[in-house]
């Protein structure tokens, strides 16, 4: 069976079974991070730290104050009680040391990361549980704190099928360098045409993707293409996925990194988007044909004293977590995204978490699906264009 820090009841003694299709079937099991030990990355090709008003300017990195872990784990940990009362399972992740460094034949790095955001790595397909490639190196062994949860899904449901893409060598040759020295003085709309073409940090040298670029509609799989997952990495998951309709999307945002505060699931037929970072007119005509409502999510509360350390955009708002088609777990102070839900009938549970957010995103980041009670539907069954 798999261990658990305090889980009681019914979600203690109910067989495991890994089954996640989408991200509104009702959730009975779930992975929350952990901000234990987290650091501020050292710099390196794919991503570069600045934080000068902080104390973290270009160049330096190390562990993240102690207050701020503690805060952010008395926030995971809190969520993460709810849950069980729910009846919810929860497994988390063994955190290692993230301040120390890495190496492989190919390349040297001084620090890790952390292990707050299991969504980044994690992806789960039905009865498959799938490693992402990652294109951080301080993420390259990041996976080492979730094989302890994964050995034992293996061998506690022997449907589970425990996958991994191709660990990526992330040489140079991986990378565009000096990207992101030039890359945030063009104007916007350079930005967005280097978006749209697909000409940024990663090359396509190798299969690189995150799980969290991956948003899961049943039959149909849409893979962001980003700042994390290239071209090569969204071919790599229409492979492996024969049985999945798997789309790539872009959207008119400057930095994209991950989809599921972009482009968000809510129910069948219902979907939020960001509205500035609107989608190409093809999805959103595709999701329309399909009689899919698509609702553009409100302002997000304002941050009148941003978070230290976060690299997060306000819009962070729309990373939420469904425990079923009717009921959404969102952060507190996003009150005016909970306004506009509960107008769509959803029960919304607020949840404190603002101080997650500097180790890696909001409620959807910092989990994995899974098991979710349902099957595999088809919810677009009309093609349109490349769709």
């Amino acid at each position: 069976m798999i261990k658990h820090d305090t889980t009681t009841g019914e979600s203690a003694t109910r067989p495991v079974r890994v089954n996640s299709w989408n991200g509104w079937d009702p959730l009975r099991h779930v992975i929350v991070g952990r901000a234990d030990a987290a650091v501020v990355q050292a710099p390196e090709p794919a991503v570069r730290r600045d934080f000068p008003d902080d104390g973290f300017p270009l160049g330096t990195y190390g562990p993240m104050p102690a207050d701020m872990t503690a805060e952010a784990n008395e926030q995971l940990d809190g969520f993460s009680e709810m849950l069980r009362k729910r009846g919810i399972r929860v497994d988390r992740p063994t955190p290692v040391d993230f301040n120390q460094k890495v190496s492989t034949p190919d390349w040297e790095q001084e620090t890790m990361s952390g292990c707050m955001p299991p969504r980044d790595l994690l992806l789960t397909v039905g009865s498959e549980v799938l490693e992402a490639t990652m294109s951080y190196r301080s993420r390259w062994f990041e996976y080492l704190c979730y094989r302890p949860i994964l050995q034992e899904l293996f061998n506690s449901d022997e449907r589970m099928r425990w996958e991994a893409a191709p660990k990526p060598r992330l040489t140079d040759a991986s990378y565009h360098t000096g990207f992101w020295d030039t890359y945030n003085q063009l104007p916007t709309d350079v930005q967005l045409a280097k978006v749209r073409d697909y000409d940024l940090v990663l090359t396509e040298e190798e299969p690189l993707f995150d799980a969290a670029d991956v948003a899961r509609f049943g039959k149909d799989l849409f893979v962001q293409l980003s700042f994390v997952t290239n071209r090569s990495g969204f071919q790599w998951l229409k492979r492996h996925f024969p049985d999945h309709r798997v789309h790539a999307v872009t959207s008119t945002n400057t930095h994209p990194l991950h989809i599921d505060a972009t482009w968000v699931p809510l129910r069948p037929g219902l979907v939020l988007h960001c509205g500035e970072r609107l989608a190409d007119p093809e999805l959103m005509e595709f999701f329309k044909l399909n009689d899919w409502e698509i609702i553009e999510a409100v302002q997000p509360a304002s941050w009148d004293h941003p978070p230290k350390l976060s690299f997060c955009s306000p819009w962070l708002a729309g990373n939420m977590l469904n425990l079923d088609q009717n009921t959404l777990c969102i952060e507190e102070k996003e009150v005016h995204l909970s306004e506009q839900l509960s107008s769509y009938g959803f029960e919304i549970v607020p949840v404190p978490f603002r101080a997650v957010g500097p180790f890696g995103g909001g409620l959807h980041c910092a989990t994995v699906d899974i098991e979710r009670e349902g099957d595999c539907e088809d919810y677009f069954p009309r093609r349109h264009g490349r769709y």
